[in-house]
């Protein structure tokens, strides 16, 4: 592009200053045509992208890591002639994004539409663009662009593994009388009702006592006696460790045929841990039990425990965002937690820590009959020095069950068999 510019430009100042000076005709020709090819080359670069259009559109803003995302991408022609090429560029932040087209010969009024589809390999939030169109002339002369801002954001969950079982939490209270406190969410055991406030979910509202009252009624609940699981999630910075991804990046831009790829987990501690606690709220919603997660990232997180569908996407949502910039280390978070928490719930500890202070919580969790199962993370797999095998035997020596996660290991199968 930049030699044909520079030789055309030349040219055009060769002809000029030869046509001036000698006023010889194959300079004045040359003159012209320079000038007549800038002249076009300009005009067919502004002209083709005037009126062009982008709709990209997505069924869902949501999707988990590991899982193939497919975005339209749908380009007008508004112009009343032909585009012959349009570069399309897709400036998204997801990593590895799809989108990017090279688009030959588009006529006047015609749509062209094609499917990207991405690989999500990080969890997060990452804008749906900008896009921008590039369009140039067959010179190579000038370009012109074009661009669109971001309309949305896709949110990628933590990936979900899928787990068969999972060992009954010891503070499982079977039968049991119902708890005089009021829930959050809906619950088997109705308390009574009350008026309606704003905020109020519909399905909620009462409509025989709403139609004789002529005011809206809602019911309120009462805690399940079952007892609730509470998800610790061990985010401290100076505990996570990492390897180097030797994943080969593949070119998924490409990619046709609609596949699922197999999907492994980046070598660090976060990631499993993440996906721990997220496999582990999909499994006991699933399995109609109240979850609720504590961890401090960024910030401190406590989840109130409950049993919907909607706390599923809450937790996953917030799993999403977390980062290994933790200040407080698991034990203090026990500390500060367990006598917020109702006697008889239930902990599971997801850790890389092997310091011996996580059994200083988990005497705390049984002072409180609040009986605590461990996910625990092989530090020494993902490139630690320390081994977790002290720290494991000290709390199988006092019955506390652990599941033993090493790097590289089937996630699923390491949280359902053990």
């Amino acid at each position: 592009m930049k030699r044909s510019r520079t030789l055309i430009f030349l040219l055009f100042l060769l002809s000029f200053f030869g046509a001036f000076a000698t006023n010889a005709i194959i300079y004045i020709r040359l003159l012209y045509l320079t000038s007549f090819l800038i002249g076009a080359s300009w005009l067919w670069v502004k002209l083709s992208i005037i009126k062009l259009d982008l709709n990209r559109h997505t069924r869902s803003l949501r999707d988990n890591v590991g899982d193939i995302y497919d975005e339209h991408f749908e380009i007008s022609n508004n112009n009343p002639w032909y585009c012959p090429w349009v570069e399309v560029h897709n400036e998204s932040n997801l990593p590895s994004s799809a989108g990017s087209r090279l688009l030959i010969g588009i006529k006047k009024k015609e749509k062209r539409s094609y499917i990207a589809r991405t690989w999500l390999r990080q969890r997060g939030s990452f804008s749906l663009g900008p896009t921008t169109f590039i369009s140039r002339d067959p010179l190579a002369l000038f370009q012109s662009q074009k661009s669109f801002p971001a309309k949305s954001q896709l949110v990628v969950l933590p990936m979900i593994v899928p787990i068969s079982s999972f060992p009954n939490p010891p503070g499982l209270l079977p039968g049991g009388k119902v708890v005089r406190q009021k829930a959050l969410g809906i619950t088997p055991h109705a308390a009574g009702i009350r008026e309606y406030a704003p905020g109020d979910a519909l399905r909620r509202i009462h409509w025989q006592t709403s139609a004789r009252r002529q005011k809206l009624m809602v019911k309120e609940f009462d805690q399940d006696p079952q007892s609730s699981v509470w998800i610790f999630l061990d985010a401290q910075s100076a505990v996570q460790l990492s390897k180097q991804d030797s994943t080969l990046e593949d070119d998924w831009d490409n990619w046709m045929l609609g596949n699922k790829p197999k999907f492994s987990l980046p070598p660090s501690t976060i990631e499993y841990a993440v996906t721990s606690a997220a496999s582990l709220t999909h499994y006991f919603i699933k399995e109609r039990r109240t979850v609720g997660l504590i961890t401090s990232g960024q910030s401190n997180i406590v989840i109130p425990a409950d049993r919907s569908t909607r706390q599923e996407e809450k937790i996953l949502e917030t799993l999403a965002y977390i980062q290994s910039e933790g200040k407080i280390p698991l034990e203090e978070l026990v500390t500060v937690q367990a006598g917020q928490l109702m006697q008889g719930s239930s902990a599971v500890l997801i850790t890389p820590s092997v310091r011996p202070e996580i059994m200083h919580a988990i005497d705390i969790l049984l002072r409180r009959n609040i009986r605590p199962t461990v996910v625990l993370l092989n530090a020494e797999s993902f490139g630690g020095t320390e081994s977790s095998i002290p720290l494991e035997e000290s709390l199988k020596k006092i019955n506390i069950p652990v599941c033993h996660v090493r790097c590289g290991d089937d996630l699923g199968a390491a949280l359902s068999n053990f």
